[in-house]
C-alpha cells in the first residue's frame, strides 16, 4: 500500500485544501465573517482534498470528523484491544544524506463523545470593534465569563489589541494600592482637632494630658478589636534592671498593671478607689454594654491600701483582683482613665506642678500624665506584637512630649548612677550653677530635638563650650531604649567623643525603664 508518509505522527496535514502543506489558520473569533480568513468553527474537520492529498468522505460520524491532530486510529488485535507498535530501529544514514526523522508513535485516539465535545465548543460572537471596547473592562476584571473568553482568544490573533491590553493592565496596577484595612491611628486626633477648631471645648483638656487621653483611646480600640478570646494570650514585657529582664504575663495582667499604676495619679487627685460595681454601671450607661459577670471581692480586698511603688502596687493588685474576667478589667481601666482626664480638665493648669507620689520618686502632674501615656503606648505595643496586630507610634506632637520628658530625666538618672558607683566616666567637682562637662543628645524623627546634658552634677549648667560627646539616634529607638526593649550595647546610635560618657548616658536611659 502506497501513500504519503507523515513523520510528525499527526496524520495528513490540515492545510485547508491549499495543498501547500501548511496548517490552516483558524482565527480566534470563529464567527467574525468579515475577517479575510474566516473559517466557521463547525466546519473544522475533513477539508476538500488538495493536490497530493487523498480524498475522503465529506460527511461521517463524529469519530470521522475528529481533528487531524488527534492522529489515525491505532491498529487493534483479534481481541479488539489496541496493539502496541513493535519498536523499529531507524535505518542507517547514507553518505551525504541527512539522517531520516524517526517515526514517532501516534497519540491515542480519543473517544467519539470527547471528539464531539471538542468540535462543538463555541466562542461568543463579537466583532473587532466590540472586542476592542471591552479591553478596559477586561483589564479591570469586570467582564463576564463569555466576554473574558472572547477577549482573551481575540488577543492571540490581534497584535494591536494585545498591545493595548498590556498598556491597560499596567495602568490598572497603578490604580490599586495595597492599603491596610485598619483605620488611621491619627483619625481620632484629626476628627477631634477639627471639631474643637469649630467649637472649642467649654472645659478644655490641658495640653500635657492630651497624650494620655489619645493613647488610652487607642489601647481601648485595640482591646475592643481583639475580643474576649485574647485576655489569656501571653505577652512578653521587658525592662532593664542592671541587665535585661523579660517576663511573660497575660493581656489581662498587663491591663491590671495599668490600672494599678494609673491609680497613683487618681490618688493624688483625691479620687476614691473605684469599685467594680461603679465601673460596670458607668460603662453600661456610657457605652450601652451588658453588665459583666459579677465578681464579689472580700471586704479586705476592697478596703486594702495598695503600695505606692509601681512594682509592689502591681503585685498587690494582681493578688486582689486575680479572679476578675478580662472584660471587667477593661471596664475598670477605661472608666478610670476617663475619670482622670475629666478631673484634670476641671482642675485646669493650676495643678500642673503638684506632685504625684510614686513611692521611690515623685513627678509633677504634667509629667505624670505624659509618663502614663508613654506606659500606655509601650504596653499597647507589647500586646499588639503578641497577637500580630499593627500598631503605630503616637502623633508627632504627643511623641515630642514623650521624648522631651524622657530626655529631661537623664541628668538625675546620671547622678543616681554615679552615687551608686555605676558610672564609668570620671567625675569632676562642679559648683552648682557653674558650667560643667556636657553631652549633646540629638533625637531625630517624629518628636525629635536636641538636648545638652550635664554629666557631672544635676546642679551644673550644661554648656556647648564644655561638650565632650555627641549621641544621635532615632526617636523610636530612643523610646525603646528607655523602656528596656533595646539594650545599650545594641542601640542604633551615632556616637562621637568621650566613650565613657556616652556609655553612662545610654545606660542611664535604659535604667529609666521599669515594670
Amino acid at each position: 500500500m502506497s501513500g504519503p508518509t507523515y513523520h510528525d505522527g499527526d496524520g495528513p496535514p490540515d492545510d485547508g485544501g491549499r495543498g501547500d502543506g501548511r496548517r490552516a489558520r483558524v482565527p480566534a473569533q470563529r464567527e467574525q465573517h468579515d475577517a479575510p480568513d474566516d473559517v466557521p468553527f463547525g466546519s473544522i474537520g475533513p477539508q476538500s482534498p488538495g493536490p497530493g492529498t487523498p480524498a475522503g468522505p465529506a460527511t461521517g460520524s463524529p469519530a470521522e470528523t475528529a481533528p487531524a491532530f488527534l492522529g489515525p486510529p491505532r491498529p487493534t488485535g483479534s481481541s479488539g484491544s489496541p496493539e502496541s507498535p513493535e519498536p523499529t530501529e531507524p535505518p542507517e544514514p547514507t553518505d551525504g544524506a541527512d539522517p531520516p526523522v524517526p517515526h514517532l508513535p501516534h497519540l491515542p485516539r480519543i473517544s467519539p463523545a470527547t471528539a464531539s465535545a471538542v468540535t462543538t465548543v463555541r466562542v461568543p460572537p463579537y466583532d473587532h470593534g466590540t472586542l476592542k471596547s471591552l479591553l478596559g473592562a477586561w483589564a479591570l476584571a469586570a467582564c463576564s465569563r463569555d466576554e473574558t473568553l472572547a477577549v482573551e482568544v481575540h488577543l492571540t490573533d490581534c497584535a494591536s489589541c494585545a498591545e493595548e491590553a498590556l498598556r491597560l493592565r499596567d495602568a490598572v496596577g497603578l490604580l490599586h494600592q495595597e492599603d491596610s484595612l485598619d483605620l488611621d491611628p491619627l483619625l481620632r486626633a484629626r476628627v477631634l482637632e477639627g471639631c474643637l477648631g469649630r467649637r472649642p471645648a467649654r472645659i478644655p483638656v490641658p495640653e500635657w494630658a492630651g497624650p494620655y487621653d489619645a493613647e488610652a483611646a487607642r489601647l481601648d480600640a485595640l482591646l475592643r478589636d481583639l475580643g474576649d478570646g485574647y485576655w489569656t494570650a501571653p505577652v512578653r514585657l521587658q525592662w532593664f534592671d542592671g541587665a535585661p529582664v523579660t517576663r511573660e504575663f497575660t493581656v489581662g495582667q498587663v491591663i491590671a498593671h495599668l490600672i494599678a499604676v494609673d491609680g497613683l495619679v487618681g490618688r493624688a487627685l483625691g479620687l476614691p478607689q473605684q469599685s467594680i460595681e461603679t465601673a460596670a454601671d458607668d460603662a453600661t450607661e456610657r457605652y450601652g454594654l451588658d453588665r459583666p459577670r459579677p465578681v464579689r471581692l472580700s471586704h479586705a480586698a476592697e478596703e486594702i491600701e495598695l503600695p505606692r511603688s509601681p512594682a509592689a502596687r502591681t503585685a498587690a493588685h494582681w493578688a486582689a483582683h486575680q479572679d476578675l474576667p478580662g472584660a471587667t478589667l477593661r471596664l475598670l481601666w477605661r472608666e478610670q482613665s476617663h475619670r482622670l482626664v475629666r478631673t484634670i480638665a476641671f482642675a485646669g493648669e493650676g495643678v500642673a506642678g503638684l506632685p504625684v507620689d510614686h513611692g521611690d520618686f515623685e513627678l509633677p502632674f504634667q509629667d505624670a500624665f505624659v509618663d502614663r501615656a508613654f506606659a500606655c503606648w509601650t504596653h499597647a505595643t507589647d500586646i499588639a506584637e503578641a497577637v500580630d496586630y499593627p500598631y503605630d507610634t503616637p502623633a508627632e506632637g504627643h511623641m515630642r512630649q514623650i521624648v522631651g520628658l524622657t530626655a529631661g530625666k537623664l541628668t538625675r538618672a546620671l547622678a543616681a548612677r554615679r552615687r551608686a558607683g555605676l558610672a564609668t566616666s570620671p567625675a569632676r567637682l562642679v559648683a552648682a550653677g557653674s558650667p560643667g562637662r556636657s553631652l549633646k543628645l540629638e533625637i531625630e524623627g517624629d518628636g525629635g530635638g536636641e538636648w545638652l546634658l550635664a554629666l557631672d552634677s544635676p546642679g551644673a549648667v550644661a554648656s556647648p563650650d564644655h561638650q565632650v560627646a555627641h549621641v544621635a539616634m532615632d526617636s523610636l529607638e530612643f523610646c525603646q531604649l528607655a523602656t528596656g526593649h533595646v539594650v545599650p550595647e545594641r542601640v542604633a546610635a551615632g556616637k562621637a567623643g568621650d566613650r565613657a560618657a556616652i556609655r553612662d548616658v545610654l545606660y542611664a536611659t535604659a535604667a529609666l525603664s521599669r515594670l
